[in-house]
C-alpha cells in the first residue's frame, strides 16, 4: 500500500471507538482522515464483546451519549446498507434486596430527569415478561424499554462504511510505531508504512492505547482484564425477542442469541493481565476456557434461569477488555501533549458508548472543547498518581469488581492506599480522623468520637458518620475548627507577562494589589465554566493559585494551554506546601 504524506487527523485503532470517530470527524466535519489500524478491524476487543446496549447512568451528558448511540444504531443500515444487527428488546435489571430497591427507585427519578421512559415493575410482571426465570427472590425489577442489543463488529464495519462513504481514509495492516514531536506536539506519525505528517492524533486504541500514549509520554491509566460469558445451544421456551436482562445482585447478564443465551458476570476475584505491554499479533485472540474461574457465574445464572442447566455451551469466550480505575472510559485531550486527543478503556460498555462516544471526540478533537460536560470521563481527572502502572492494576480490578455492587453514597475504594499524606495523617488518625481518598490523597472526612469505632459503614439512609459530622458542623458555625487542607492543587505563575495572562484567562479581575486574593471562574468559549479557583497576588509578576484536589491535571492543563508562549513561567507546586485553614467565627481572636 501507498499511505498519504501528511493526514489532517489521524485516528489509531480500528474497533468501534475509532471508526465512530472517523466517521463522525468525516460526515459532521468533513475532516480529512486516516484511521490506521494494525491488523483487522474489530481484531482488538470488539470483535469479541458481548453486545449489550443499556442508556442511563448517574450523568445526564454519559446518559445523553449512549442515547445517541441507540439513535445512531436505529438508523446506521439505512445509511451504509450494512446491517448493525440492532434489536431494541428493553432491559430489565433485578432487585433481590432493599438497598438495591432504594438504588432502582432512586435511578428511575433520575432517569426521568433525564427525559429517559423507566418504569418499576413488580416479581409477577417479570415473570410475565420472562417466563423462563425464576423470581422467588425477587422485589421487582426496572424496565427500560429503549435499550436494546447489537452485533458489536456489523455496527463496527457499518460504521468503518459510512467513514469510507464520507471520505475518511481507513487502512489495515499499518503499525503506529513512534511520533516525532516538537515540544509538546506531534509532527509526523511514525508507522511501519512509513512516515506520516499531520495536525493531530486520535489514540482509540483500545488495550493497546496506553503503549501508544506513552510513546508520546501521554499516561492512559487502563488495565486489561479477562473478561468471559458463554454462548448457550437454543433454549425451548426462550422468546426471540427477549429483554436483555441485568441480575447485579447474581453478578450475571443475559442477551438471547439465535434462541440461546449469551450469559457472563462481573465477579468479585477478576483476572488481570499484562500489567507490560500487550503481546504482539493478538489480532482475533481468546484466552483459554476458564470454567473453574467462571463457575460462579454458572451457579448463580441457573438459579436464575433453571433451563440453562438443560442445554448445551455452544461456546465460551474468554478475552481481555480494557477497565479504569474507576469504571469510567476515558475521553479527551490528553495533558502532556498539546495535540493527541484519548478514546480508550471503555469497561466493556463500549459497544453501548461507541456511537455517542465518537460524536463527542470528534466534536472535541475539532472545536478543541467538550460538546457536553464530560468531566465523568475527561482523561483529565487523573494524575501522575496514574503513570504507576502496578497501582493502576490493583485499582482498576476493585472498581471491575464493583461493576454490579450496591452503589452506596460516598462510598470509598479500599486499595492502593494510603498513597499521598500529609505530614498530619498520623496524628489526623490518632484523633479518630476517618479518611476518604481523592486524586491518591488521604483526607479525613470525619473523626469518630471517643468510643465509636472508626470506620464508614455503608447504607442507603443515613450513614454512621452523621451524627458526628453535625457535631463538627454545629462547632466550627459556633467557634471555629482547623481544616487540612495539604491536598489542594497549587500552582504558582510568575514572569513579566502573568498580570496580563491571567487577566485574560480570568472571568474576574485578578491583577489587583499584592497580598489580595480573588475567587474566579475560567470560561470556555460558550460561557461556560472550565476552572473555578482562587488567584492570590504574592508580586508585582508572582500569582499563587489554588484549585480542587480532583481537578489538579485539568485546571493546570486549560491554564498552560491558555497562556502566552514567553513572559510567563508556569509550575505545579502541590506538594510544595502544606495548608492549614483556621474557619470560624472566633478564627480572628484565635
Amino acid at each position: 500500500m501507498t499511505l498519504p504524506a501528511q493526514a489532517q487527523i489521524i485516528v489509531i485503532g480500528g474497533g468501534i471507538i475509532g471508526c465512530s470517530t472517523a466517521y463522525h470527524l468525516a460526515r459532521d466535519h468533513k475532516a480529512d482522515v486516516l484511521l490506521l489500524e494494525q491488523g483487522k478491524i474489530t481484531s482488538g476487543s470488539t470483535w469479541h464483546a458481548a453486545g449489550l446496549v443499556g442508556q442511563l447512568r448517574s450523568s445526564a451528558s454519559i446518559t445523553k451519549v449512549l442515547k445517541y448511540s441507540v439513535d445512531l444504531y436505529k438508523g446506521l443500515a439505512a445509511e451504509t446498507g450494512l446491517d448493525t444487527g440492532w434489536k431494541m428488546t428493553g432491559c430489565l435489571r433485578l432487585a433481590t434486596t432493599p438497598d438495591r430497591w432504594t438504588e432502582f427507585k432512586r435511578l428511575a427519578t433520575t432517569a426521568k430527569s433525564f427525559g429517559m421512559e423507566m418504569d418499576l415493575i413488580g416479581p409477577d410482571e417479570v415473570k410475565r415478561m420472562w417466563p423462563l426465570m425464576d423470581v422467588s427472590d425477587l422485589i421487582g425489577a426496572s424496565w427500560l424499554p429503549t435499550d436494546g442489543q447489537a452485533s458489536p463488529s456489523d455496527i463496527t464495519q457499518s460504521l468503518a462504511k459510512g467513514a469510507r462513504m464520507h471520505g475518511a481514509r481507513i487502512e489495515e495492516g499499518v503499525t503506529v510505531t513512534g511520533f516525532h514531536m516538537e515540544g509538546r506536539r506531534i509532527t509526523h506519525v511514525e508507522t511501519t508504512q512509513g512516515l506520516i505528517a499531520c495536525e493531530k492524533v486520535v489514540n482509540c486504541g483500545g488495550m493497546w492505547a496506553r503503549q501508544i500514549g506513552a510513546m508520546a509520554g501521554v499516561a492512559v491509566p487502563l488495565h486489561p482484564v479477562k473478561h468471559q460469558y458463554i454462548v448457550t445451544e437454543k433454549i425451548p421456551g426462550l422468546a426471540l425477542d427477549a429483554a436483555t436482562l441485568r441480575d447485579p445482585d447474581r453478578r450475571t447478564y443475559f442477551k438471547e442469541e439465535v434462541g440461546g443465551l449469551v450469559m457472563g458476570g462481573y465477579e468479585p476475584n477478576p483476572q488481570g493481565w499484562v500489567i507490560g505491554e500487550i503481546p504482539e499479533n493478538w489480532e482475533f485472540r481468546l484466552f483459554d476456557d476458564d470454567y473453574d474461574h467462571f463457575g460462579q457465574h454458572l451457579e448463580q445464572a441457573i438459579a436464575r434461569v433453571p433451563a440453562l442447566a438443560n442445554v448445551g455451551v455452544k461456546q465460551m469466550i474468554n478475552g481481555a477488555e480494557s477497565f479504569t480505575p474507576d469504571g469510567n472510559f476515558i475521553l479527551g485531550p490528553a495533558p502532556e501533549c498539546a495535540n493527541m486527543y484519548v478514546g480508550a478503556g471503555f469497561n466493556a460498555f463500549g459497544i453501548a458508548s461507541g456511537g455517542g462516544a465518537g460524536w463527542v471526540l470528534a466534536d472535541w478533537v475539532m472545536n478543541g472543547e467538550a460538546p457536553l460536560d464530560l468531566w465523568a470521563v475527561d482523561i483529565r481527572r487523573f494524575s501522575d498518581l496514574h503513570r504507576d502502572r502496578d497501582w493502576v492494576a490493583e485499582r482498576t480490578l476493585e472498581a471491575y469488581g464493583k461493576h454490579y455492587t450496591v452503589a452506596f453514597p460516598h462510598e470509598e475504594y479500599t486499595s492502593g492506599r494510603p498513597h499521598i499524606v500529609s505530614p498530619l495523617y498520623d496524628r489526623l488518625k490518632a484523633a479518630g480522623g476517618v479518611f476518604g481518598s481523592k486524586l491518591g490523597w488521604e483526607r479525613p472526612n470525619w473523626f469518630a468520637p471517643a468510643g465509636v469505632e472508626p470506620k464508614d459503614i455503608y447504607s442507603m439512609g443515613r450513614q454512621n458518620w452523621f451524627d458526628a459530622v453535625g457535631e463538627e458542623h454545629a462547632h466550627v458555625r459556633a467557634h471555629a475548627g482547623v481544616f487540612d487542607q495539604s491536598s489542594f492543587a497549587k500552582y504558582e505563575l510568575s514572569g513579566p507577562k502573568a498580570a496580563e495572562a491571567l487577566e485574560a484567562i480570568c472571568a474576574n479581575r485578578v491583577a489587583r494589589d499584592i497580598g489580595r486574593l480573588t475567587y474566579t471562574q475560567l470560561l470556555n468559549s460558550r460561557g461556560g465554566i472550565e476552572c473555578d479557583l482562587t488567584v492570590a497576588r504574592l508580586a508585582e509578576d508572582r500569582f499563587y493559585i489554588v484549585t480542587g484536589t480532583g481537578f489538579r491535571a485539568h485546571d493546570f492543563g486549560w491554564i498552560a494551554d491558555h497562556l502566552p508562549g514567553e513572559g510567563v513561567t508556569f509550575r505545579d507546586m502541590t506538594e510544595d506546601w502544606g495548608t492549614l485553614s483556621l474557619m470560624g467565627p472566633k478564627a480572628r481572636d484565635i
